[in-house]
């Protein structure tokens, strides 16, 4: 009789543990990646959503939810990871009480050891409260310039002109240049000659770079109208003048290669020479190089 109530009770203890348990952990699993799926989908609508008028501060203000939308991904995901963790560990009967209870002396203990996680992390929040850059912000973060790809509470990732993703941890940095708010200026800078004639040079350029902001190619790109600043320095080996013109953010250096491709085929046709450079470079305009993707 003992030993058939015994054979009953294992049995039962074997059936919580190889069907009734895995089932709940199943369940539960199944649960944390549906409502991840359910609250990263909500967060890409919202941070998808369009307007209907297509202006510059709309715009700014959609590449910000964009970028505070995948940090709140990150954030859901942990959270959801968390709680099926301490459900698993609940079901396999270990008390989490305990570790609930200490969160606070962990938390502690890793402020003050790992202050550095800290210090990312609390920058991280102010950047994205101060909207210093977002996601497709071309940037200048000292070591690192290029266009930012992620943005995320420790670490920002940047991809520089060559290609190369730049993980820059948000405490490191101390300052931030961006390219992409409001408005930018396509500066170029055209050398020439000292033996050219520099009024005739001035006029040759001006038509030439109204003729290409009018272009189809960048039209929409050119804010205001291109305006020529006149000589800018003056060298042993050539005078330089400038041009320069607000674009839309991002967009300068692609004006300002339509404004050079412009400038060099009108002072090819009007015979304006080009400083001498000794062999073998020889050039007649430089415009700013380009470190958009």
């Amino acid at each position: 009789m003992i030993s058939d109530v015994y054979a009953w009770e294992l049995t039962e203890t074997n059936r919580d543990w190889l069907i009734h348990r895995p089932i709940e952990i199943a369940v539960y699993t199944v649960l944390a990646v549906v409502l991840r799926f359910v609250l990263h989908r909500m967060i890409d609508r919202m941070s998808n959503r369009r307007r209907s008028t297509d202006t510059a501060v709309n715009e700014r203000r959609s590449q910000r939810t964009r970028t505070i939308g995948s940090v709140l991904k990150s954030t859901v995901s942990i959270a959801v990871l968390t709680w099926c963790v301490l459900q698993i560990l609940g079901i396999l009967g270990i008390n989490v009480a305990p570790f609930i209870a200490s969160a606070g002396v962990v938390g502690l203990a890793i402020g003050f050891g790992a202050q550095n996680l800290v210090r990312d992390f609390l920058s991280g929040i102010f950047m994205l409260l101060e909207d210093q850059y977002g996601v497709g912000d071309v940037v200048d973060l000292g070591d690192a310039v290029g266009t930012v790809e992620t943005v995320g509470l420790r670490v920002t990732t940047v991809r520089d002109a060559n290609g190369t993703l730049w993980y820059c941890r948000n405490g490191e940095i101390l300052r931030v240049g961006n390219m992409s708010q409001g408005y930018a200026n396509a500066v170029l800078d055209l050398p020439v000659a000292h033996n050219a004639n520099v009024h005739k040079a001035c006029e040759v350029a001006t038509r030439a770079v109204l003729d290409a902001a009018a272009s189809a190619e960048i039209r929409a790109d050119v804010i205001d109208t291109p305006e020529m600043l006149g000589v800018n320095s003056v060298t042993a080996e050539s005078i330089t003048i400038r041009i320069t013109a607000q674009v839309k953010p991002g967009r300068q250096w692609a004006v300002q290669r339509a404004f050079a491709r412009s400038v060099l085929s009108a002072f090819e046709k009007h015979g304006i020479e080009a400083p001498y450079l000794p062999s073998p470079h020889r050039s007649t305009i430089s415009p700013t190089a380009d470190i958009s993707r």
